[in-house]
């Protein structure tokens, strides 16, 4: 057991997998000596080599093409993009090649590309996007934002050991404001799994990542008034546990769905759909949506909390 932040989590189990499996590496800027912008592989180099920690030019779809390429080679390269924007830069790599490999020839590709996301942190708009629907939206990507340090490993065990590229969605607002008990003994997550964060039976809120814990503190002030909300952590959206979703609300009868991400084509509209179609009899409202706003995201601290959920 150890206690650890969401950032240490994630180098625990960036360096746990390059331990136990000698074809994980790691490509990225900056990911070596410096240890990366948000020192997520601090030590790393020091540890397993420059052959394994690889520090690349500033040129995202050469670092995604490097790995798909690796992948088909047999590697497991872990891709660390410094920014999640960046990564627009490698998406035809990503949705294009990665993503259909497998359909077109048959061949696997396990690799994670790293993004972090998300605002809170007063970057701006090239520096805070949350873009897991657009890799959703992609058949052959898994996507998982994990919202807790202890989620941080075990979703990325799952993703390294994972046959399919999976987009591994980090929250910077989260890297060292939350600390928690991190069994080293804890198995990889399952994909496509759902936690009840919280039991209650007044309503459900359905999120993820750093919607997590906004939704968890708003079911403790509620719980003051007398209020009981089920707080459902998706963790993993491609695949995701619809059917956690349904039994809850079923349970409660009422659904919020919340994201960082912005409104319009948020992943949230997917799960508002699903309990449309799947449990409307047991609907006492409508189902609703809390997420950022259709705008991108000021510099300026306060601008930003007007943005954000």
């Amino acid at each position: 057991m150890a206690v650890l932040t969401y950032i240490d989590a994630i180098r625990a189990a960036l360096a746990e997998e390059m331990r136990r499996d000698e074809s994980v590496i790691l490509v990225g800027e900056d990911i070596g000596a410096y240890g990366g912008a948000f020192k997520a592989t601090k030590g790393l180099l020091e540890e397993f080599g420059a052959e394994r920690v690889i520090d690349a030019p500033i040129a995202e779809s050469a670092i995604v093409g490097v790995c798909i390429g690796a992948a088909i080679r047999g590697l497991r390269p872990v891709a660390e993009m410094q920014f999640a924007d960046f990564v627009t830069c490698g998406f035809s790599q990503l949705v294009v090649n990665a993503a259909t490999f497998h359909y077109r020839s048959g061949q696997s590709v396990p690799m994670v590309v790293r993004l972090p996301a998300g605002g809170g942190v007063a970057a701006g708009p090239f520096h805070s996007r949350c873009p897991e629907a657009w890799f959703a939206h992609a058949p052959g990507l898994k996507v998982v934002v994990p919202a807790t340090p202890r989620d941080a490993r075990a979703l990325m065990l799952a993703a390294i050991r994972d046959p399919d590229p999976v987009i591994y969605v980090e929250q910077k607002f989260l890297y060292r404001r939350l600390k928690e008990d991190v069994p080293a003994d804890d198995p990889p997550a399952e994909l496509g799994r759902a936690l009840v964060r919280r039991e209650g039976k007044d309503a459900t809120v359905v999120t993820y990542g750093a919607g997590v814990h906004m939704a968890l503190e708003a079911a403790e002030a509620l719980a003051a008034r007398g209020r009981s909300i089920e707080v459902v952590d998706l963790r993993s959206l491609v695949p995701y546990d619809g059917e956690t979703v349904l039994a809850s609300v079923r349970k409660t009868s009422r659904v919020l769905v919340l994201h960082e991400a912005h409104r319009t084509c948020g992943f949230g509209a997917e799960v508002a759909a699903l309990v449309a179609d799947e449990a409307f009899a047991h609907l006492d409202a409508p189902v609703r949506r809390l997420a950022a706003l259709d705008a991108p995201t000021p510099a300026e601290a306060t601008l930003e909390d007007f943005v954000r959920p």
